[in-house]
């Protein structure tokens, strides 16, 4: 891991416990009468995860340990204003799924923030909420690095970039220009972390497709994620 000022071109809680499948899976859930959290150095991934797949694992893992996170939230889109159009499988499903993957990881939690959130889901607004949930800890955003070319075009990426840092995987011998990103959102300035991560070329969208053509997905989601899409006849008419 390597963090850079961002300059020219740069080099290669409530803890609600709920059984499912006879695993506890851990919560976190925006609630103003609960007491501050003992973790300091925390990461945020956001997603819709619709589904959740091995390499979302291995980009947060991968991650969690470079920028030595002592904890990785899961932060499951409400409705994202970049998809608006997109018909998201119901917050059930993808909670179950991603509490099936991440039950045995005790490093690994999710938020709930932007699913009990009524409207649009706006990372900063969710940054927010964390912060305050969180005084005492150093958050770091975490996304990969289409997230980060696109964030000029995000909501307030300015106030996020304000609000906590932001770790970025990085594709194999992948050079990003960040020249055009810093003239554009300068807060980011100093508050980028680099990481470079093995090369995971799975898609929930290429796992929903195959689903629908009746190709296998196992090995491409944990395997009680395969069997939760299969009992549940997910995907199999979603684009």
């Amino acid at each position: 891991m390597q963090r850079f000022p961002v300059t020219g071109m740069i080099p290669p809680v409530i803890l609600l416990r709920i059984a499912v499948s006879r695993l506890t899976i851990r919560h976190f859930s925006a609630n103003p009468e609960a007491g501050p959290d003992s973790v300091t150095r925390l990461g945020i991934f956001g997603g819709t995860f619709d589904p959740i797949h091995h390499g979302h694992l291995i980009i947060a893992d991968e991650l969690r340990h470079k920028l030595a996170l002592e904890r990785v939230l899961f932060l499951p889109a409400g409705r994202p204003p970049h998809k608006t159009e997109q018909d998201i499988t119901s917050d059930d499903h993808r909670l179950t799924m991603l509490e099936m993957a991440i039950a045995r990881d005790p490093r690994f939690e999710i938020s709930m923030i932007d699913i009990e959130r009524s409207g649009l889901s706006y990372t900063a607004d969710s940054m927010l909420e964390h912060q305050e949930r969180y005084p005492d800890a150093e958050i770091t955003f975490l996304m990969g690095q289409d997230s980060f070319r696109d964030l000029p075009y995000w909501h307030e990426p300015g106030r996020l970039a304000a609000l906590v840092e932001l770790g970025v995987a990085l594709r194999p011998g992948v050079v990003v220009d960040t020249e055009s990103i810093l003239q554009r959102v300068p807060e980011i300035d100093g508050r980028v972390h680099f990481v470079d991560v093995p090369l995971i070329q799975i898609a929930s969208s290429e796992i929903r497709r195959r689903v629908r053509v009746n190709e296998p997905i196992r090995y491409h989601v944990p395997n009680c994620v395969a069997d939760y899409v299969i009992e549940n006849g997910l995907y199999l008419r979603q684009p």
